[in-house]
């Protein structure tokens, strides 16, 4: 690509994009954006606001329809030519724009013009952006059109079937399971918990030799969400300024608000719309005994057993040893410090021991780190890592029995 000629485009279409377009300013912009190289374009759309374009350009009762020109020339014509990451964006300004019909149309042609591992990385890549304009609520919330919404899922598992991701999703509750928020008292309101983020990192890594792709953390909670996504957005700010890498967030709703098998009930609903549009993948959550979480990981067990790999539940309520053991049985692992989760998930299989030791390093860290109320609460974590550090320790080198 010539660099000066494609900047000398993209200054055109800026300017013509500048104030009111009129039908000239429109019809130049879509003879710019024709008669553009592949690279070209994908330069042009890469800098230029997609959301402003696609409002540019409109349907006339009388005259030209522009907008659906653009639409045609951009998710159908020229589709095959466009990065993942110029489609996710082109993807994303059509969501955030008022998806009517032929939106939600044109989003079906992003898709099912995609396939395998091509398809898995722009479901990925519109997952990424940080904020509650997400896949799930595309596809869930955006699109209206229940056959839109039926030809899209059905497209992602006959893709899933076909080349299957071989990873995990984590997914994880908030509150009392990545920092102190709700009924867990033994340390400082607000604290993250010593040795979680590794966790979420070494689950994300999986147990190869070879990582596996970064980037697959979901938060499932019973925080409701807003029409405008204010307190989705805000909760993933909250979760960035405590460490946490981007994530997805799977929100819950005012009805479900109260009473744990409510909310089990709206997290478990949208575990089962998650699972339908990443059916390539396998799945862990993590989740805490005070709030409906062993519920809605039996729940998820159950529903789907090959694909839920593992449920861990971060004890709040000092559960007692034989009610662990038989929710052990069934794969459902309860630990005190998540040294004590990393053991268990080695034996699951879903983290490697180059990962138990570098989750037991983070925590130890962490928790020295810790202002705590009294000398006595220390103590009592201290002993409870300990404890967990020793297993942790014991475990042999190589892959789980």
């Amino acid at each position: 690509m010539d660099l000066s000629t494609a900047t000398t485009k993209l200054q055109a279409l800026r300017r013509d994009m500048t104030g009111h377009t009129d039908r000239d300013d429109e019809r130049r912009i879509l003879d710019l954006l024709e008669g553009a190289t592949s690279e070209e374009l994908n330069f042009l759309l890469s800098n230029v606001d997609l959301v402003r374009l696609l409002s540019d350009l409109d349907d006339r009762l009388i005259g030209p329809d522009h907008h659906t020109a653009l639409l045609d020339l951009l998710c159908r014509h020229r589709a095959a030519e466009l990065s993942l990451p110029v489609r996710a964006s082109l993807a994303t300004a059509l969501q955030k724009g008022a998806t009517r019909g032929q939106a939600e149309a044109r989003l079906r042609d992003l898709f099912l013009g995609l396939k395998g591992r091509e398809l898995t990385g722009f479901k990925n890549l519109l997952e990424a952006g940080g904020e509650y304009h997400d896949l799930h609520h595309l596809v869930f919330d955006d699109v209206d059109d229940a056959a839109v919404r039926a030809e899209l899922l059905a497209h992602f598992q006959r893709e899933a079937e076909a080349f299957p991701s071989g990873e995990n999703k984590v997914l994880s509750d908030i509150d009392d399971t990545f920092f102190v928020n709700w009924v867990d008292k033994r340390y400082p309101p607000k604290t993250v918990y010593p040795g979680v983020l590794a966790f979420y990192q070494e689950l994300d890594r999986g147990p190869g030799i070879i990582p596996g792709r970064a980037g697959d953390l979901v938060f499932v909670s019973a925080r409701p969400q807003d029409p405008l996504g204010l307190i989705e957005n805000a909760t993933l700010d909250s979760l960035s300024k405590r460490g946490v890498p981007l994530a997805v967030m799977l929100s819950g709703s005012f009805f479900y608000l109260v009473g744990n098998t409510r909310i089990a009930q709206k997290k478990f609903e949208n575990f089962e719309q998650y699972a339908r549009l990443f059916p390539e993948y396998g799945f862990v959550f993590v989740g805490d005994s005070g709030q409906g979480d062993v519920e809605f990981g039996a729940r998820m067990r159950a529903a789907l057993p090959q694909a839920v790999r593992a449920v861990f539940i971060h004890d709040v309520v000092a559960t007692p040893e034989a009610k662990r053991d038989e929710w052990r049985a069934q794969h459902v692992f309860f630990f005190d410090t998540y040294v004590g989760a990393a053991v268990d998930a080695f034996h699951a299989g879903v983290i490697s021991r180059d990962g138990v030791d570098r989750i037991a390093a983070a925590a130890t860290e962490s928790l020295a780190a810790i202002s705590f109320a009294s000398p006595a609460q220390r103590q009592a974590r201290e002993a409870e890592l300990a404890r967990d550090l020793a297993l942790a320790r014991a475990l042999p080198r190589g892959l789980p029995a």
